[in-house]
C-alpha cells in the first residue's frame, strides 16, 4: 500500500510506528482533501481496506485532520 499510495496524485508522505506489543499507528500526508478522498476510493485500497475490517484488525481508528503548520526543533521555529 506504501508504494501505491506514494503513486496517487497529492501523496506527501507517510509516517508510521509500531510497538513490540502490536499497537501501531500511520499518518499519510495529503495535499488537500480532494487527494485523501481519491486515495480512499482507490481500488486496490478498497481492498486492502475490506480485508483489514475481515482479517487483519479487531478494531482500528481513523483520524483526518488538517495540519495548519509544521516545524522541527530547537531551531526550526
Amino acid at each position: 500500500m506504501l508504494d501505491l499510495a506514494a503513486q496517487q496524485p497529492g501523496y506527501i508522505g507517510i509516517e508510521s510506528a509500531r510497538a513490540a506489543t502490536g499497537l501501531g499507528i500511520t499518518v499519510s500526508y495529503w495535499a488537500d482533501e480532494a487527494a485523501v478522498k481519491a486515495w480512499k476510493q482507490a481500488a486496490e485500497h478498497l481492498l486492502a481496506q475490506k480485508l483489514g475490517k475481515e482479517r487483519w484488525y479487531r478494531q482500528y481508528s481513523l483520524r483526518i485532520a488538517k495540519v495548519e503548520r509544521q516545524y522541527a526543533g530547537p531551531a526550526g521555529r
